[in-house]
């Protein structure tokens, strides 16, 4: 590529997070229109829609009308090439949501404008702010009833504790929305249904003057570091004030950003060195084809098709020949990539979630994604005894993809999975059956407070009825109590212990 610089400037790699139907997948559908990607918008609503979201690709997905995989979606736009990773908007799968967010360089933040902050949101946002990315908040379906704008813009710089900008403002919402009030082409947006309600659009222009004299000041700075979101009012689902919105993200949203490595240094985008790491491992994406893929973000570099690199953890050396880059299950063989890209590479069970990737002899480390400390346990065993090959195969896939989280008996041969949310054991039942063809039981243990324990501290007798000993899959001890105040009692007991909680 001998456009490098050129190629590295032009893109843009951002996360789109709400809670459950804000309407994030249907914004991500706009923005596909938008980019020539599809033709006609789906919705996720309703188990008989013949219409499904482009970006639900899993079959659980489509009948329950939910994200519960983070699909990678890419696009040209005026000159960029945008790539959008579309999280998973359903609570209980915060984990693979946190490792998506680790690969992005900015982030859309969907709220809904009659409900405002709602819980997910909250969580999230926390974790966005900890990073210090750059926020882009949009309120979708202003043409249903909304709050007050200036309630809305209110609540998200109390709650969430970040300055906001509108670049514009609603002009009455539902059957009275008026349009959109470009601030910065100090010019109305009509709404292609609107009714002639002159008392609105007053109402709407000192709103709009109160906002210009009192709001804050637009500052590309604050933005950058995630200090200051602009704040965009919408609807994604009539395409309504999208593309304003779309034009004003690429024109303030950051190209790739440096990358921290595990001894601190930089990795510069525009290094020539080509380095990445894997946030995402996806197995049965083509149940026809039962592959598995690695989704790497480069952080430096220039990909090439055929190129050689070295996996940082084991030291192997491979070549990246089948390599893809997505549009949902659409898929196509990929020669280059550069800084910013999520490309796909055909995985025969090398890669682990958090390994580092790199070319030349220079080795470089990125620090591992965090993982989550499950809430919710289950005993899983196989219905059919003759099944065992697919059911262990099955299992060590959804383990290896974060799907769930996999624990033995530490005597014995029992598996224990552990989930954030219930929704994932549904998923994993769901997956082991249609993809693996093994019916699965399981027997459940419930809600326990896991704690992993150093090994030169473990003593076996530590182990009882209220805290059941297990290891995890590197064979880590790790305790699981029964309940906070059987943790506390152990914590007593033993006050020299050392327990650790994941995130």
């Amino acid at each position: 590529m001998d456009n490098f610089q050129e190629q590295l400037k032009n893109r843009r790699t951002f996360a789109i997070i709400s809670h459950p139907d804000a309407g994030k997948t249907t914004l991500t559908e706009q923005l596909l229109l938008h980019g020539g990607v599809i033709r006609e918008a789906g919705t996720v609503k309703g188990r008989g829609a013949k219409k499904l979201a482009s970006s639900d690709w899993m079959a659980i997905e489509q009948q329950r009308g939910i994200s519960v995989t983070s699909s990678v979606l890419q696009f040209d736009y005026d000159g960029k090439r945008i790539n959008i990773l579309d999280t998973p908007g359903h609570e209980d799968f915060s984990e693979d949501t946190y490792r998506t967010l680790m690969a992005v360089d900015s982030v859309v933040m969907v709220v809904d404008a009659a409900k405002g902050i709602e819980p997910q949101t909250k969580k999230l946002f926390e974790i966005v702010s900890q990073r210090g990315i750059p926020v882009f908040t949009f309120f979708n379906k202003i043409d249903r009833d909304a709050r007050s704008p200036l309630d809305l813009v209110d609540e998200l710089e109390t709650v969430l504790g970040i300055q906001a900008y509108p670049m514009n403002w609603p002009i009455g919402s539902g059957q009275i929305l008026q349009g959109i009030y470009d601030l910065q082409k100090d010019e109305l947006i009509p709404f292609k249904n609107a009714s002639n309600h002159p008392e609105v659009v007053a109402e709407g222009e000192d709103e709009v003057e109160l906002v210009k004299d009192a709001g804050n000041e637009f500052d590309e700075d604050a933005i950058a570091h995630g200090k200051l979101t602009p704040v965009f009012f919408g609807s994604a689902l009539a395409n309504f004030g999208v593309t304003e919105f779309l034009r004003e993200y690429l024109k303030y949203a950051p190209a790739p950003v440096p990358v921290a490595t595990v001894d601190g240094s930089l990795v510069e985008p525009s290094d020539p060195q080509f380095t990445g790491f894997v946030f995402k491992i996806q197995a049965n994406m083509d149940p026809r084809h039962r592959d598995r893929i690695a989704f790497l973000r480069i952080v430096s570099g220039e990909f090439d098709r055929g190129m050689d690199v070295t996996l940082q953890r084991t030291g192997k050396k491979m070549r990246l020949s089948n390599v893809t880059q997505f549009m949902a299950e659409e898929r196509e063989n990929v020669q280059t990539a550069v800084p910013g890209d999520i490309i796909g590479i055909y995985d025969t069970g090398n890669f682990q979630i958090g390994d580092t990737i790199y070319s030349g002899k220079k080795s470089v480390e990125f620090p591992d994604l965090p993982t989550f400390t499950p809430e919710y346990f289950n005993k899983v065993i196989a219905k059919d005894v003759m099944k065992q090959k697919s059911y262990h195969k099955g299992i060590a896939q959804l383990v290896q993809e974060g799907t769930i989280q996999l624990y033995q008996s530490w005597s014995g041969t029992e598996y224990i999975i552990g989930a954030v949310g219930q929704l994932q054991f549904e998923v994993f039942k769901f997956r082991m059956e249609n993809e693996y063809n093994v019916e699965i039981a399981f027997e459940p243990i419930g809600s326990k407070v896991a704690r992993w324990i150093n090994p030169d501290q473990l003593d076996e007798k530590m182990a009882s009825s209220r805290n059941l000993l297990v290891r995890d899959r590197y064979d880590q001890p790790v305790f699981l109590f029964e309940n906070k105040f059987a943790l506390n009692w152990f914590k007593d007991k033993y006050p020299d212990i050392d327990l650790e909680e994941k995130m």
